[in-house]
Parts: C-alpha cells; structure tokens; sequence
C-alpha cells in the first residue's frame, strides 16, 4: 500500500514539474522564427527548462565570450543518464583510451553497454541565425512529456545541445536586424532589412571566423568549448550553418574529397544519416542536396575535426545568412521565412537523435575499435615524429606544444640516439640525431589519426577542387625543424623546457635584443 502511495505521489510530481516547462512559443510571446531572438532571451529560456526539467536537463556553463555571454551547453536525457552523467563521461574517455583513472590505482574496464553521446552545436556563424531558433525547438521536443518517440531515443542516448557558438556575433545581428526592421518584414531584396552593414555577424568579437579554429583553438571561445569537447569526445556531432538564399538544404554525406584517414564506417554512416533526412524531407516536399560541394577535409571545421576524434561529423546548410532576414523572396518567386529555416534544422535535428539512438551499439563499438586501433598499431605510415629543440625555437616550440596540449595529444622527451626519416626542411629521406631536448610525438597514442592529419607533409587529395586550404602541415606552419619516421622511436620520459638562469649585472650599457615571440621576457 505504502509503495502504491509513494508511486502515486511521484507521478503527480512529475506530473507538476513537466507541466511547467513552458515551450518556446509560450516562454518568448511568439512562435520562433516570426522574430529573432535575443541570446539572453535563448540563455533564459534555456534555464527556465533546465529549472523545470531538472531531472532531464543539465545545463552547463564552459565559458563566456569577450563581450561577456555566457557560452553553455544543455545535457538532455533520461534521468537515469543524468544522474549517472559523469561516469557515462567517463566511461566515454575509456573507450578512447583516455582514462582518467589515477596512475597506479585500480583501472576500471571500458564498457560498450552505454548511451551514445550525440552533440549538436549551433550558430558558429553569428548572422546564420536560425540554427540558435532551432536549437531551442529541439531542447522542448526532447523533454516534452508528450513526446514519446523522444523519450525512447532517451534511453541510449545522450543529447548536448549548444544553443550558440558565437553568441557576440549573433547579437552583432540581430540587434542590427531587431532596431531597422518594420512592423511588417519586407522579403525584397532591395529593402534595408537585406542589406546586413559591415563587418557583419558572421565573426566573433574580434572579427574571426569561429568555423575555422577547431584545431587551432586561437580564441577564447573555442578554446573555453575544446575544453569540454575533448572531456567529453561525442560519437556524432553536427555543425549548424547557412549558405546562399536559393540553394536547397544540405546534409550528409559530404563531397570529395575525404581525407584519406576517413574510416569505411564513417563514411558508410554519413549514407545512413542522409537517407533518414531524406525521409522527412521528401515527405514535406523540401528541397535538399548532398555530396556536391561541403567536403571533409581540411581539419579544422566543425565536422573534420570530430571524424578526425572518432565522431561522425557533420555540416547541415540552410537557405539563408544576414541578407534573409525574417522573409525573403527567392529567384524561382518563393518566400524563404526564418519559421522555415528553423524547422528545417529543428527536422534534421531530431532525425540525427533518431537515427543514433536506433545504430548506438554500433556507433559505440565503432567508437571504440577507432581509438583501439590508434593505440595498437597507430594511423599511417610514420610511427614517430621529432621536433628538434634548436637555439632561438623556443617562442616556436612553446606555440607547437600549446597547440599540442589543447589537442590532447601526448609528447616526451626524445631518447638519445640516431635515426633515419623524413626530413621537413629539405623533404628528403635522412640520419638524423636527437636528445633528450628534442620532442618526441608518437603516432601510437589515442589522437594518432589527428595526429596524421597535422603533421602529414603531403596530405593525399582525391579531387582538385576543395572547400578550403590544403596545407597545413604543423612543422612547416611553425617553422620547425623536424622528422618524421616510420621507427617506433623510445621516450627518455617527460619533456621539459630547460631553463636559464642569468645574473643581473649593474652596467651602462643597454642590449639590443631580437624579437622573438610575445612570451618573450628575459635576455635567456
């Protein structure tokens, strides 16, 4: 009897709770996509879901932009998941090798029987706003109580959800959009609504393109998100974006080229993904095209550096960027609205849960054989790298390392003796000497295919015509002198920077000193 009560209260609280999640439309005063929403309105509205939905929803500040908004993500699953949220994180990191467990201490195994972990990351471009619209569709669908085709997808997954890359940007936008539109939008392309004035929302803060800085993690705000992207390693993630007003919707799979480390199984579930897009879309009667133009490449993008991390990665492309406003008209005579751009990503949003929750064993065990391979025999024919510690490199190698560290990808110190190898400098096959001041980086380490992708000297292409650069080779971009041979070369342990020390003298004289690098601080 008294487990039928406490049952019985349970789900008259639960039932009082989830009542109070108000969806989007009641929580701005307005359907979303008839305006644009402010990103402290999407931020409130995000917590006010969180507040209600505790039990399914944890939200996650990771950082704050230069103008000072807060960059975050929402967890989104059942509360079994929820509550069992960090060892789910770190069973996660197992699979890839990654433990975290303390040196010397009892090593948990890697278990396959967990949820997979699907991250969708919204507006990295700021004036694409429909994304960040969507994004809040999808936070209420997933804890709707109504919604049980989502509760069931729930159960083996684990949905992130980061709502705005780029927040400075976004608000650039819509702040311009929100002060010149009138009563009534205005779809022709010659009104001033259309005409987005320089430099843009497209950029952050400072006027980069976020889109580009995976790897290289030069500003704040991807260095705040790498952080927790690399705690965490998603088996799928999707990158929200917009192109030009006439073109149809774009999803997976992506154009040639493919970088050659692309696994037969990342590329065969890309086909997979597609085709459950298509379902929806055709049943809608929208537009949508594949492969023809967004490749999976060069490795800092929102979608090449999770496939380089074991991820599917992904890049959706919607009609749209700064000169579509709320409607524009289109060259065929249609109307594009921001209510449509958001619902087409809303769609392939849902359709990504979908199809990851019903391939999660698979995509778990691909996962894990990905990074077990990484560590068995390591990706590609050079098995080691040697960065040499050269006198005036240090501003160099304390760059190259950083970038190293950020990537969390393992280095020592090189063990004294010779070699034979790639030759950066004069590209040719020599003997080369190292020690211990020299930079060992092994290729057999969990981030092996990463690896491959930066330091490859002549990364192979299958098609001429890429989306973006084709070069960018760390040792060159550095300015290193380095090899690279197919030896499995010995660590001498840990590296460490030597330090000098220098005794100040009083003296008349003054030193001119060359410039070195901003680190720079000290005659050394």
């Amino acid at each position: 009897m008294l487990k039928g009560i406490s049952f019985f209260l349970s789900l008259i609280s639960f039932i009082s709770v989830n009542a109070q999640i108000k969806s989007p439309e009641q929580f701005l005063g307005y359907k979303p996509g008839t305006h644009f929403t402010p990103h402290w309105k999407v931020v409130d509205y995000f917590r006010q879901v969180a507040a209600n939905a505790s039990s399914m929803v944890k939200l996650q500040q990771y950082g704050e932009t230069n103008e000072g908004r807060p960059l975050m993500v929402a967890f989104v699953s059942t509360s079994e998941n929820i509550q069992n949220l960090e060892n789910i994180r770190k069973n996660n990191l197992r699979l890839a090798n990654q433990s975290l467990d303390t040196p010397g201490s009892h090593r948990e195994a890697a278990s396959e029987n967990t949820p997979v972990i699907v991250w969708l990351s919204y507006n990295v471009h700021g004036n694409e706003a429909s994304s960040t619209e969507a994004s809040m569709m999808v936070l209420y669908a997933l804890v709707d109580p109504s919604n049980t085709k989502a509760k069931d997808w729930l159960k083996n997954t684990v949905v992130v959800i980061d709502p705005c890359i780029n927040p400075d940007g976004r608000d650039r936008y819509v702040n311009w959009f929100n002060t010149i539109v009138g009563k009534e939008s205005n779809p022709s392309l010659n009104a001033r609504e259309h005409d987005e004035p320089w430099p843009g929302g497209r950029t952050n803060h400072y006027n980069f393109d976020l889109n580009r800085d995976w790897a290289w993690q030069t500003k704040i705000e991807s260095q705040q998100r790498m952080k927790l992207y690399n705690e965490w390693l998603p088996q799928i993630h999707v990158d929200y974006h917009e192109q030009g007003i006439n073109n149809p919707y774009y999803f997976a799979p992506a154009a040639q080229p493919y970088h050659e480390v692309i696994t037969q199984w990342q590329r065969d579930f890309q086909v997979t993904i597609g085709r459950n897009h298509a379902k929806y879309f055709d049943q809608n009667g929208w537009l949508y095209f594949t492969k023809e133009e967004f490749d999976l490449y060069y490795p800092s993008y929102g979608d090449t550096y999770p496939v380089y991390n074991g991820a599917i990665g992904m890049t959706y492309e919607q009609a749209g960027n700064g000169a579509s406003g709320l409607a524009v008209m289109q060259d065929d005579g249609d109307t594009l609205t921001l209510v449509d751009r958001a619902t087409h990503h809303y769609t392939t949003s849902l359709s990504t849960i979908e199809i990851s929750s019903q391939n999660a064993d698979k995509l778990i065990k691909e996962f894990h054989k990905f990074f077990n391979d990484a560590v068995t025999t390591g990706v590609g024919d050079y098995k080691s790298y040697i960065i040499k510690n050269l006198p005036g490199d240090k501003e160099r190698i304390r760059s190259f390392l950083q970038l190293l560290d950020r990537n969390k990808i393992a280095y020592s110190a090189a063990k004294s003796g010779t070699g034979s190898g790639y030759n950066y400098n004069t590209r040719k096959t020599e003997n080369f000497s190292m020690d211990g001041n020299d930079i060992l980086v092994s290729a057999v380490q969990p981030r092996s295919t990463l690896i491959k992708v930066l330091f490859d000297p002549n990364s192979k292409l299958v098609d001429s015509v890429t989306y973006d650069i084709t070069a960018w080779s760390v040792p060159y971009v550095y300015g290193l002198t380095a090899y690279a041979t197919k030896q499995i070369l010995s660590s001498a342990g840990p590296w460490e920077q030597a330090i000098k020390t220098t005794q100040d003298a009083t003296s008349n004289y003054g030193f001119i000193l060359p410039w070195k690098g901003k680190h720079q601080r000290r005659l050394a």
